[in-house]
């Protein structure tokens, strides 16, 4: 039976197992293709993105034939483009629309009205940034216009005001008075004044001058029984504050958002652990003030945890996980930045776990005091792990890729920038050798100062090993006996991998091991011993690929670019900054080839002019929406949008 004899039906159960890249490729069969790959993009949380040109009008018209429910609007003013695009997303998109974000736009109360009473059955609204429709204070003050904006709204379970500067009580009030099954709210970097008690004596909240917490409290108050998630990122919540919120009647919270609250303290998080027991999601990165106090708490109160993100957290320490083994449901955890944390009581905890963690995503990036010992350890643990970030961790050396590769076949996503003790051998999985080892070690020894080199006074690097070896299982015995060990390409599943700054990598691995068939994402930028035979093989080998950044790769010629454009048919989007080498002669061949560009950043690359850029844009197809940005020597960055 031929592909196109097959019923819709079948057709559109077998696509929804691709990955989105290689539906879009599969709806290019026919048209019996096309408009089931379109049923199964359907289904998914997918945001359209639609930037605010003429090219856009077009796209929004066939945009309706597949009722998209997400929309993503950018660069949104009050010029005549922008009046266009909003008539044709109300008229063609509004009423099948669930999700409208708006971040950042210039929109007027007009625009903005005529826009959301043409989607009713918008479920969440993202209005972060939008100063302009706050500005005035007057925001669904017309009786008639608030009216409609209830019955448009009464299905909003989300609502994004991040970083409205210009958010007053009076504003916020008839806003959310409209959204009665509001359910997620973010305040992230709003001025809220936690201080002043601007209603002392007073049951009236309604300042048209700025927002205060008695009024979000009063809020809170009165929809607590359907509140489930806040954010407050930025704001400078005290403890008292924070004891009034979490200690309302009937608020049961599931996700609580409190980025960079550098005012946070030890005391507020407990309290809130206290209050909010049930809580499923708990972000504090950035809250400087809070130290291991503050984690043993969140370990041993929230049992529900499954998503907890401490990065920035300068005084934690691995005292303050004693306790991380009590949250059994724990899928994601983020200790990125906390310079003090060397993971050893994550391994202990993870190692202990009866039955298999379910972690699935790690960041440890730039835990510097992290070594190759404990990396093997989670590595045996996590086996379940999708995401790993391991940036930065610069003492990390081939047997911790080694050991990656053995036992984490199941990551989708493997960060390693900046961890610059990798060499080719360890990402072929071959031993090195006793020569090689010996010449590092060398290289590694302790460094003199330049005044008391002859005297002996430098810094011995910690030595950690005989503290990690009571709690590590030490599988460097069996590993030595092995000659050859797993390498990087066991991982078939990666769909992102980051390189940056790999300086000891070369062709001998790059363009043997790099071979993912998924893969999406892969940066090498400043692995700059690579040359024309990495791209060449990646782009091979690598057929799924849609970001590429080889930045400062200085050995990459035209020839390279020449021969593999041609293999990279869903590249979106290109980063080659201070690729000196390169010359007009990869543009043309990226315009031919990569006929999906969205962006492209040759900038710094000194034998490309503006001159040779203005041409290129010239040969693009005119609804291309590629963004190229380019710098020359002695001049300014310039950013070209078609």
């Amino acid at each position: 039976m031929e592909a196109c004899e097959l019923p819709m039906e079948i057709i559109t159960y077998i696509l929804s197992f691709l990955p989105i890249a290689d539906r879009k490729e599969a709806s290019l069969v026919n048209q019996t293709w096309y408009f089931a790959a379109q049923d199964t993009l359907r289904q998914e949380s997918i945001f359209y993105n639609i930037p605010a040109t003429s090219a856009s009008l077009r796209t929004i018209q066939n945009l309706s034939r597949r009722h998209v429910c997400n929309v993503r609007m950018t660069s949104l003013d009050g010029s005549t483009t922008s009046r266009d695009i909003i008539k044709f997303v109300a008229s063609f998109l509004g009423p099948h629309l669930r999700s409208l974000c708006l971040h950042g736009s210039s929109l007027t109360e007009a625009n903005f009205s005529e826009l959301l009473l043409a989607c009713p059955c918008l479920t969440a609204l993202d209005l972060s940034g939008c100063n302009s429709l706050f500005m005035s204070g007057t925001l669904l003050s017309k009786e008639e216009t608030f009216l409609q904006a209830q019955e448009t709204l009464i299905n909003l379970q989300e609502l994004n005001l991040s970083g409205v500067r210009y958010l007053s009580d009076l504003t916020f009030n008839r806003l959310t008075s409209c959204c009665p099954s509001l359910a997620k709210l973010s305040l992230a970097r709003c001025h809220i004044t936690f201080e002043v008690d601007t209603y002392y004596g007073s049951s009236n909240y309604n300042s048209s001058a700025l927002l205060s917490f008695r009024n979000l409290l009063h809020f809170v108050r009165e929809r607590a029984s359907t509140m489930k998630a806040l954010n407050l990122s930025g704001t400078s919540i005290s403890s008292q504050a924070m004891k009034s919120l979490v200690q309302v009647e009937n608020l049961c919270l599931q996700e609580m958002v409190l980025q960079a609250c550098r005012d946070l303290t030890n005391e507020a998080v407990s309290i809130l652990c206290q209050h909010q027991p049930h809580l499923t999601v708990l972000d504090l990165s950035g809250c400087s003030e809070l130290s291991d106090r503050a984690v043993l708490v969140i370990t041993s109160r929230l049992l529900s945890l499954q998503h907890l993100c401490l990065g920035k957290l300068p005084r934690v320490t691995d005292a303050g996980f004693q306790g991380i083994s009590h949250l059994k449901q724990l899928q994601s955890l983020d200790v990125s930045e906390c310079s003090l944390m060397r993971c050893s009581e994550l391994v202990r905890a993870f190692g202990t776990v009866k039955g298999q963690p379910k972690l699935v995503s790690l960041n440890v990036a730039f835990c510097s005091l992290l070594r190759d010992n404990l990396v093997l350890s989670l590595a045996e643990s996590l086996k379940s792990l999708r995401v790993l970030d391991l940036s930065s961790c610069v003492s990390i050396t081939n047997r911790s890729i080694q050991a990656i590769a053995s036992h984490l076949l199941l990551l989708r996503v493997l960060r390693l920038a900046w961890c610059k003790e990798l060499t080719d051998w360890g990402l072929l999985g071959v031993e090195e050798p006793r020569e090689e080892r010996e010449r590092a070690r060398e290289d590694a020894g302790p460094k003199f100062s330049r005044n008391f080199g002859n005297m002996g006074f430098f810094q011995p690097p910690p030595q950690d090993l005989e503290q990690d070896t009571q709690i590590l299982i030490d599988i460097g015995k069996q590993d030595a006996q092995q000659k050859h060990k797993a390498s990087l390409n066991a991982l078939t599943r990666l769909q992102e991998l980051d390189l940056t700054a790999c300086t000891k990598l070369t062709d001998a691995s790059i363009a043997k091991v790099i071979g993912f068939p998924e893969l999406q994402r892969l940066s090498l930028s400043l692995v700059t011993n690579i040359t024309d035979t990495s791209l060449t093989a990646i782009a091979q080998n690598c057929r799924s690929l849609e970001h590429l950044t080889l930045s400062h790769c200085t050995n990459l010629t035209d020839k390279g670019f020449m021969e593999a454009a041609g293999s990279l048919h869903r590249l979106q989007h290109l980063i080659l900054s201070g690729c000196n080498q390169l010359t007009p002669r990869t543009l043309k061949a990226i315009g031919q080839e990569c006929q999906q560009l969205k962006s492209l950043d040759v900038s710094m690359c000194s034998k490309i002019s503006m001159t040779d850029v203005e041409h290129f844009q010239s040969q693009l197809p005119l609804q291309s929406q590629t963004s190229i940005q380019s710098r020359f020597v002695g001049g300014a960055d310039l950013s070209i949008t078609l």
